[in-house]
């Protein structure tokens, strides 16, 4: 600090007897060459003195920055393995509620993958009646209106109430608040310490283990439908997939080839007459259709409240009420991220059966990714 305030006067005293030089022009020829050999000392100054000091000084800022920076990083990832390594299911999510990251104890807690969870908004894992609030309640923490808390149910296993703490966060290098969002099982309010987080989660029962292995064989028929698929045909692996679909997964299955201007490629359902309106609908009509065809973003809808979600078919009627529809899964097909959406699958459950859950979606979107390549071979 004193070199610091020792450079500043030097720097000051130099630029005020640049000026007396400046103001010193006007005087009389044969007093000029006295002006400027001052003015060269003076050069002859800055270049000897000032300049290396600057330099100096600046190399020693630089190396405190440095120094600061990276105590910064290593701080952040600390801070970063705590998180991770907290035994307390806690995620991170935004003011929309979507999901920036969730630790090892939350993936457990829920049985929903970090990398599947990121990105998309934490009430798509909750049940539909707890959304709206637990959405509204994020939102008010992330405005500043204090810390909140309240009771929800896991999609997957709507029996059990989970009890939320929510608090507003702001992390440096944010510009808005996240929310950290604290999972408990409803009871006493808290886990004991030391208790196991994946103990209080119950063991996949019989009916659930059921369910899993139904989701694999249905993987593992997609899988060897599409190799028997032949090259060239862009149009047939998505009709083998609809096939695989109809019925075992769905209840209604609506295939749609390309994402600029999508054309309709398989319609299968319950209804002949349902079916032969649904298939002369242009795509483009569809507003979910077109949404995840540009976006290239899947969609789950429980109880859709919109009729008009899906457009009208050829009749003019609502699809989602021709089809009697209670749960939508509109997936696009992408090879991998970043890449051309190569199709649209969309599709139904009806009355009298479960809604798509977080599990089977998750099962889509890997077969997705499968579809396109197919697609694109």
């Amino acid at each position: 600090m004193p070199q610091t305030e020792e450079f500043g006067e030097e720097l000051s005293d130099f630029v005020r007897r640049v000026a007396e030089l400046k103001a010193a022009r006007s005087v009389p020829a044969d007093e000029l060459p006295a002006v400027l050999d001052a003015a060269l000392f003076e050069l002859e100054h800055a270049v000897r003195e000032l300049w290396p000091q600057e330099g100096r000084r600046a190399a020693g800022s630089g190396a405190g920055t440095s120094r600061s920076a990276s105590a910064d990083r290593q701080e952040q990832q600390l801070l970063r393995a705590v998180f991770q390594r907290l035994p307390l299911p806690v995620a991170l999510v935004d003011r929309e509620s979507v999901v920036r990251r969730l630790n090892f104890a939350a993936t457990t807690f829920t049985g929903v993958r970090t990398g599947y969870a990121t990105g998309r908004p934490l009430t798509g894992f909750l049940a539909h009646a707890d959304r709206a609030a637990f959405r509204s309640q994020v939102a008010a923490v992330a405005r500043g209106e204090g810390d909140r808390g309240l009771t929800i149910h896991l999609q997957q296993n709507p029996q059990a109430s989970i009890r939320t703490t929510l608090t507003g966060l702001r992390p440096g290098s944010e510009r808005h608040t996240t929310v950290l969002v604290l999972l408990h099982p409803d009871g006493d309010g808290s886990l004991v310490p030391g208790q196991s987080v994946r103990r209080s989660v119950s063991v996949p029962d019989l009916a659930e283990t059921t369910r899993h292995t139904a989701l694999m064989d249905l993987v593992d028929l997609m899988a060897r439908e599409l190799l028997g698929a032949p090259a060239g045909d862009p149009a047939e692996p998505l009709r083998r997939a609809a096939r695989v679909l109809h019925g075992r997964f769905a209840d209604w299955v609506i295939a749609d080839r390309g994402a600029a201007r999508p054309v309709r490629a398989a319609v299968l359902g319950a209804d002949e007459a349902a079916v032969a309106d649904i298939a002369a609908q242009d795509p483009a009509a569809s507003p979910l259709v077109v949404e995840a065809a540009r976006g290239g973003s899947p969609a789950l809808l429980v109880r859709p409240e919109d009729p008009g979600a899906l457009g009208d078919d050829a009749s003019g009627a609502p699809v989602l009420v021709r089809a009697d529809v209670t749960s939508v899964l509109c997936v696009p097909l992408v090879p991998a991220p970043g890449e051309p959406v190569q199709g649209v699958l969309t599709l139904f459950r009806s009355a009298g059966r479960p809604a798509f859950s977080m599990a089977e979606a998750q099962a889509l979107d890997v077969m997705s990714r499968h579809i396109a390549l197919a697609m694109r071979r």
